[in-house]
């Protein structure tokens, strides 16, 4: 069975790397990693696929950056004739970046069986670009593997078919479960001269929180705040910077005594320093599911949230995009003992193994000797 597995930016990473590790070690699939370059920077790619033990891609398409319409123009001008040439029995997408939703457009074109992890979320917001690729990916997929129940439901309601629907768990919680303790190990939080527990980490890269000077400055005047209460770690996402810089805000931020900014950190180093935060303020979907097995508080800078889950199982809030808003839920959450959230149904380190174990049954491969593989739980509808 060949399987092009697609990823585009680093989220897709986290999440490709413990299938890849799986199709691997799978006699029977051959599975072919392709890299659009959605976002690429050296340094911080190969820092990612050494961490993260993944194999160098087969294919590279240096595609970059652009508006989303080039973008994924561009991923779908350079994939059809690469799918062509590789004539695969599946593509396999990730996530929601343009890069999913192109290769799903061309697989679906080129009748090439599509499957989609991470399928099913949704903010019901339309005006986010992730929501429309998810949208749109689901649509044309054939197998969509789900890591929370509300994903299923969603399935359901926009008409998917119910034999399409595996709910598999989370693969980036096997990523993170895999490599927690050599990330804590890091000590991170002493390199920025703190101690566990006594910090806060902030990260923000939506266009709703950083395209628009205003908003953007209501970002600042939060982290303003807060360092005045604990220390704050802000690695700054590269487009992140060049808004603050634009807004002539940067140099607001460079000022303050308690909070240290820092270029964007590989995934073990960003992994020990939420580790060891006292609370974390994002507006990033992996974090809030990062931050529920961690079982550090967040706060959700959005209205809305794709992954209710950390809501209801875990130590996500959302907090909306006021400040006076914000500083209350951090003041809140300071003044509270640390959360005990419940880990999430099926969030425990097998993911990647109860979709290739799909794969493998669907496609007649048999498993090795003495190999097996976790039962993939079927949608409570399909088993009534």
């Amino acid at each position: 069975m060949k399987v092009v597995n697609i990823v585009g930016a680093r989220p897709n990473l986290m999440k490709i790397a413990p299938l890849m590790d799986v199709m691997v070690r799978t006699p029977g699939i051959e599975p072919i990693l392709v890299h659009t370059g959605q976002h690429y920077d050296e340094r911080m790619s190969d820092l990612f696929f050494r961490e993260l033990g993944i194999p160098a891609p087969d294919h590279y398409l240096g595609v970059g950056s652009g508006t989303h319409a080039q973008q994924t123009a561009q991923v779908m001008v350079r994939l059809e004739p690469l799918f062509e040439e590789l004539r695969p029995d599946l593509v396999l997408v990730v996530g929601d970046v343009n890069s999913t939703v192109a290769a799903a457009l061309v697989a679906s074109k080129l009748g090439i069986r599509l499957a989609h992890v991470e399928a099913g979320l949704r903010s019901f917001d339309r005006s986010m670009p992730e929501e429309v690729n998810r949208v749109v990916t689901d649509a044309l997929s054939d197998l969509l593997f789900t890591t929370e129940r509300s994903a299923e439901e969603n399935l359901r309601r926009e008409g998917i078919a119910e034999e399409k629907i595996h709910f598999v768990g989370n693969v980036m919680i096997d990523t993170l479960l895999r490599h927690r303790e050599r990330a804590e190990a890091l000590g991170v939080p002493a390199r920025f001269g703190l101690a566990p527990g006594e910090y806060a980490v902030v990260t923000l890269h939506r266009p709703s929180n950083v395209d628009a000077p205003d908003a953007l400055a209501r970002m600042v005047d939060v982290m303003v705040a807060v360092q005045e209460r604990l220390p704050v770690v802000f690695p700054v996402h590269p487009r992140t910077r060049s808004r603050l810089a634009e807004a002539g805000l940067l140099t607001r931020l460079e000022a303050l005594p308690d909070v240290r900014l820092t270029e964007p950190l590989g995934y073990l180093e960003f992994l020990g320093l939420m580790a060891g935060a006292r609370l974390v303020l994002t507006d990033s979907g992996g974090v809030q599911e990062e931050t529920t097995i961690l079982g550090v508080p967040c706060l959700t800078v959005r209205e809305n949230t794709e992954r209710p889950v950390t809501i209801t199982h875990g130590t996500n809030r959302l907090v909306g995009t006021e400040p006076a808003r914000i500083i209350a839920a951090v003041d809140e959450t300071l003044a509270a003992p640390r959360p005990d959230g419940r880990r999430p149904e099926l969030w425990d380190g097998r993911a990647a193994e109860r979709i290739v174990g799909v794969l493998a049954s669907l496609w007649g491969i048999p498993m090795a000797p003495g190999a097996s593989w976790p039962e993939p739980r079927v949608p409570e509808a399909a088993s009534r």
